[in-house]
């Protein structure tokens, strides 16, 4: 996907006073109120602004990240609260410094809510490659107000949206909009793409990352992430984490502090049918093999990639020759969006059938997929 600009939509600035000074930190109870927000069944067709904020707007935190052990460099972020126990969920990127080789976690998280208290939060743990974080705070003497989860697979392009967040600081602010559309592929913090990214033109900003992007029933559909521009500021090109792909990593960073995920070893052009035509391929979609990794599971179970040399076709240049992957396991493949998603459903380890065509000849072939190579090292925390 080319973009001109791509900002994460965190926002950096000078922290003053954070580390716990505040009278919330200093009030000590050991009672905690959860009182769970229920999602609406009135649906898209009556989508309420007004009401989704006073639903919503408590679970959704300002999540501020210190560097060091005193103030001078951090950033600000947004996140909400996922359960009674105190887990909060916003991304990786604001809570960490750095990116491509090397990401280290900040030094201090607090977390604020909506009725003003400011607690510290401890990382449970980051997924770089879906930008996703999993913090924990102790929950004892606070309003809880865990936000439903929703089903990013059943989003609709047209469906109305509402982002909520703390954009350049000003928080608890809430912006609505469409899912303008779906299955993107967008930037991660390492070399892979995060797939099956919701696209919106609700205004999302820096500081908005991390906050959560609800339907009209009040569930989260996805986790803000960044914005395409040419000034730095929104231009009605946002884009979110898929709930679904954040549900993956929060429930593997609660249980091993850390996200696996499985590798095929391929890079694929997609298929269409002008493509298919021109080259004669056996099918009209897909995912064409240009190249499969050595040694990786794609080419010790014998998939083929393309010859060497490019052919240009319609302003494209890809390699003729490859196998065209059209299922993987149980899951169809339209195109290479298709391909990343469903191979980043499974395993490490799992063996699946995939399903190509090499020429005009359909073959099936059992590959183990392996565990996805580290893009980048992780240190501090």
């Amino acid at each position: 996907m080319r973009r001109a600009g791509a900002l994460l939509a965190g926002l950096g600035l000078l922290l003053a006073g954070c580390g716990g000074g505040s009278k919330a930190n200093a009030t000590k109870t050991t009672t905690t109120r959860v009182e769970v927000v229920k999602g609406s069944d009135s649906g898209a067709a009556a989508f309420d602004p007004q009401a989704i904020y006073k639903r919503e707007a408590p679970g959704v935190v300002t999540i501020f990240s210190v560097s060091g052990l005193t103030a001078g460099g951090g950033g600000l972020g947004s996140g909400f609260v996922l359960n009674g126990e105190g887990e909060i969920a916003t991304n990786t990127h604001v809570v960490t410094e750095g990116k491509d080789q090397a990401i280290k976690k900040v030094g201090h998280v607090y977390v604020e809510f909506s009725d003003g208290n400011r607690v510290p939060a401890r990382i449970l743990g980051i997924d770089p490659d879906a930008d996703v974080a999993l913090l924990k705070i102790d929950p004892a003497g606070l309003n809880l107000h865990p936000l439903p989860l929703g089903d990013s697979d059943k989003v609709d392009v047209g469906e109305p949206v509402a982002a909520m967040g703390s954009p350049f600081g000003e928080q608890q602010s809430l912006s609505v909009g469409v899912v303008s559309a779906i299955d993107r592929s967008v930037d991660s913090l390492t070399k892979f793409q995060i797939s099956g990214a919701i696209q919106t033109d609700a205004a999302i900003n820096p500081g908005n990352s991390g906050g959560p992007l609800v339907n009209g029933a009040g569930e989260v559909l996805g986790l803000n992430q960044q914005i395409q521009s040419q000034s730095g500021g929104g231009e009605g090109v946002g884009f979110a984490v898929p709930i679904d792909l954040a549900k993956r990593s929060i429930g593997q960073l609660r249980e091993q502090g850390r996200v696996d995920y499985a590798y095929l070893g391929v890079s694929t052009a997609p298929v269409y049918p002008q493509l298919a035509q021109h080259f004669r391929l056996p099918v009209k979609r897909g995912a064409w093999v240009q190249t499969v990794t050595a040694g990786g599971p794609a080419e010790k179970a014998g998939i083929r990639g393309g010859r060497p040399g490019e052919e240009a076709f319609q302003a494209e240049r890809v390699r003729v020759g490859g196998d065209v992957i059209v299922k993987v396991g149980a899951q169809p493949v339209n195109d290479s969006s298709d391909l990343a998603v469903d191979v980043a459903r499974l395993q490490p380890g799992q063996t699946v059938p995939v399903v190509f065509y090499r020429g005009s000849q359909k073959r099936t072939i059992e590959v183990k997929l392996a565990k996805r190579p580290e893009a980048v090292r992780v240190t501090g925390g």
